[in-house]
């Protein structure tokens, strides 16, 4: 990472010039409309850029000049520090069984078949709990050359091509587990790919499966490196030795314009930045952070945790993430601090069980009853939970499916995913359910006035204590 910036310093900055924060204050202030006027500039940048807000593009540098002078007007300090990523384009993608061509997605960072494309046999992987996660998925089954069809979910796409080619496939192709293209997908790092890895439909892959025989898989595409930017923003007021770290990912998928995913978590911390100021009366520092690359693999975030040194890092008293809040058969999600739930992968370190209650707790008092959601590894808050810093956040859902049970406490559609636009082109403002987004957009206000005020939390929930255990067992 080049030019990163930490804004750490003095346990004060400057004198307040507005009053004590308030939470519930802030969070009234937080406005839907505050949050749209941001979401109709976002797509406005998009519209005026190829339909997208992808990192490496001029969209994407729009965006970041955007929020940037934003914050700059309202008195933050603020850089833009720059950080290496590998800029993947395709050229071609395109998959044929017999006479019928199918719609099919290259996995970010895929190696390439060429523009001739690849022909082999197809052969399906098992399917059992674990589709294509473990070597034992292909025993009995000659995959030595061939183009293996592999459902999604369980382990990363990286581990079903990795484990595929060293059963010696020669390339993958992974069938959504629900209605709909294969968009968005990455193996997370051009070192990691093995072999031609593309994506199709839930539908696709069961017609590719019963056609069988031979297919021709055509993935034309190219890494190289490049730069992207985060924007990185503090308070000038409040202790730096207890910052409290908000964060939404800026960038979108190359298919569209990323409004709900990520405009409405941009919007909502952007706004809650505009209505805080520059400088609050507020004892902890708050520093806002729109991350790039998240969609490549969280590279913005992690590029700016593994700059910092482990004294600044411990700076940080918690950190909250903010990535989709407005789908349009929205959910009501609270990351599962304590792992409450018992689902995926655990509880988030010391103090994010208080975090999960401050946001569950604020929803209720606006009669929203929120489930918990795993920390599952798929948005910014992964590098610092990973170093032990407290975490949490609201989400409304992405490519999962609302329960009935969901359906009949918060409204919407079950059997049906959260945002049936995700990762695509009908990713628009005019598809962000508005009601959800005002909703969780005032959580965001109203956590931030919280621990910007005191880490005990709005019921005394001891961060600060957790903090010190988390640090004593590092």
């Amino acid at each position: 990472m080049t030019g990163a910036i930490v804004l750490a310093g003095c346990s004060s900055t400057s004198e307040p010039d507005s009053p004590p924060v308030d939470a519930s204050a802030l969070a009234a202030s937080v406005t839907e409309s505050g949050v749209v006027g941001h979401l109709e500039q976002l797509q406005s940048i998009a519209e005026s850029n190829d339909g997208n807000r992808a990192a490496g593009t001029s969209g994407y540098d729009a965006s970041v000049d955007y929020v940037a002078q934003t914050l700059e007007d309202k008195g933050f300090d603020v850089q833009t520090p720059e950080f290496e990523f590998h800029k993947f384009d395709v050229n071609t993608e395109a998959l044929r069984s017999g006479d019928r061509d199918f719609d099919v997605r290259a996995l970010s960072y895929s190696p390439s078949t060429g523009p001739q494309g690849l022909t082999a046999r197809l052969v399906p992987a098992r399917k059992d709990d674990s589709p294509g996660c473990e070597a034992t998925d292909y025993d009995g089954l000659d995959v030595t050359g061939a183009i293996v069809l592999v459902n999604r979910g369980v382990c990363p796409f990286a581990a079903k091509q990795q484990v595929a080619s060293e059963r010696g496939a020669a390339g993958v192709i992974v069938v959504n587990n629900e209605d709909g293209p294969m968009s968005g997908g990455t193996l997370g790092d051009p070192d990691v790919g093995k072999v031609p890895t593309g994506g199709v439909s839930k539908a696709d892959g069961a017609a590719l499966e019963q056609a069988g025989g031979d297919v021709t898989l055509t993935l034309d595409t190219t890494t190289e490196s490049s730069t992207a930017r985060n924007v990185i923003a503090q308070t000038k007021t409040g202790s730096t030795d207890d910052v409290v770290m908000v964060g939404a990912h800026l960038d979108s998928v190359p298919d569209g314009p990323g409004i709900n995913d990520n405009g409405t978590g941009v919007a909502a911390t952007l706004e809650t930045a505009v209505q805080l100021g520059g400088s609050p009366d507020v004892d902890n520092a708050v520093r806002f952070a729109f991350w790039g690359a998240e969609e490549l693999g969280l590279l913005g975030s992690e590029a700016y945790v593994d700059s910092l040194s482990e004294e600044q890092r411990h700076d940080i008293a918690l950190y909250l993430n903010f990535d989709m809040l407005g789908s349009e058969n929205a959910g009501y999600l609270a990351y599962d601090g304590d792992n409450s739930d018992n689902v995926g992968e655990g509880p988030g370190p010391e103090g994010s069980a208080g975090i999960e209650r401050t946001f569950t707790e604020f929803l209720q008092g606006s009669g929203v009853a929120a489930d918990g959601t795993d920390f599952d590894g798929r948005s910014d808050y992964g590098p610092f939970i990973e170093h032990g810093i407290p975490s949490g956040g609201v989400f409304s859902g992405a490519d999962e499916t609302k329960t009935p049970e969901q359906a009949q406490k918060w409204g919407g559609t079950p059997g049906v995913v959260y945002d049936k636009n995700y990762h695509s082109a009908t990713d628009t403002l005019e598809n962000v359910d508005r009601a959800a987004l005002a909703k969780n957009a005032a959580a965001v206000a109203y956590a931030v006035g919280v621990y910007a005020e005191s880490l005990g939390g709005p019921n005394g929930v001891p961060i600060g204590a957790d903090r010190e255990k988390a640090r004593a067992t590092e």
